[in-house]
């Protein structure tokens, strides 16, 4: 019996090459000719890139609602048959969207998986895009599933790939300049652990008063302690997130007499951003002009 063992391990590594050369041709099948790719995004990270990303050539929609929590949705029968249907669904990951494997699970045999976290560096923070790296790795990502489903167009793809990476060098650059000289380093976050990425790339301290998700409870011992620390530190501005209730960060204001700003995750925007169709270099730009006031940077 011990001798035909190799002979089985290797039919059995055959029929696996064999099935794993099979399983991404599915996947990229191309739409007919004249017709465009269908993209279904998870949320608004994804949706704004790939309609930045695809332009005319491709219909790209999303799953949540504008202004919808990303981490508690619950996926609707209507949401697995837009995805059962989709050419490509895009995600951020399974953390970020812990509804995304009931998701899956109806994905037609020919619908090619972007998931986003899957392209970029490790991270304690899930919130991957607010890195400038990572969100130009998550764009070759949907260029390249956008390009195998639509060859006809793959040059216009490039185009649209590469003028979003000089959109993206060019944030980076206006980020390291102007938070290069700044009164304070400190940023107070009156929201989730959303941006952990984002300062640390530019040496920023971050202090937030709940975890990676909004599911977690601000207690009156946390509110309390982040009074302490802004006084403490003489902290001038708080950063809240604009689609958050008002009337926390409005507490802790009146408190300390700081100023509140806006910082904005792009996981979901408001319905007016939305209807505007608001861009991730957009967002960031306010991201960037909020930062520079609240920390009281140099020109």
């Amino acid at each position: 019996m011990k001798k035909h063992v190799p002979a089985v391990l290797f039919l059995l590594a055959a029929a696996l090459l064999w099935w794993l050369s099979l399983a991404p041709r599915r996947h990229q099948v191309p739409v007919p000719e004249g017709t465009k790719p269908r993209v279904v995004a998870s949320g608004y990270v994804p949706y704004t890139l790939a309609r930045q990303l695809a332009g005319e050539y491709a219909d790209v929609s999303m799953l949540l609602p504008a202004n919808a929590e990303p981490h508690s949705f619950e996926p609707t029968p209507g949401a697995l048959v837009t995805v059962k249907n989709a050419d490509i669904f895009a995600y951020v990951s399974d953390t970020i969207e812990p509804w995304a494997k009931d998701v899956l699970s109806a994905a037609g045999k020919n619908t090619a998986v972007v998931q986003a976290a899957q392209y970029t560096a490790p991270s304690d923070d899930p919130h991957v895009w607010m890195d400038f790296q990572n969100v130009k790795k998550i764009a070759r990502a949907l260029t390249a599933a956008l390009q195998q489903k639509d060859p006809a167009h793959a040059a216009a793809y490039a185009a649209n790939l590469q003028a979003f990476e000089q959109e993206t060098d060019a944030l980076d650059e206006s980020f390291q300049k102007g938070l290069a000289h700044c009164q304070s380093r400190e940023v107070v976050h009156v929201g989730h652990l959303a941006f952990r990425n984002l300062t640390d790339r530019y040496h920023l301290s971050l202090s937030a008063l709940a975890g990676s998700s909004h599911d977690g409870e601000n207690s009156v011992r946390q509110l309390a302690e982040l009074v302490k620390f802004i006084k403490r530190n003489h902290i001038r501005a708080i950063f809240t997130e604009e689609t958050l209730s008002p009337r926390l960060s409005a507490a802790v204001a009146g408190e300390t007499g700081a100023e509140v700003l806006p910082l904005y995750t792009v996981e979901h925007v408001s319905k007016q951003d939305f209807d505007r169709g608001v861009t991730y270099g957009e967002l960031m730009r306010r991201n960037l002009e909020s930062l520079r006031r609240g920390l009281a940077c140099q020109a």
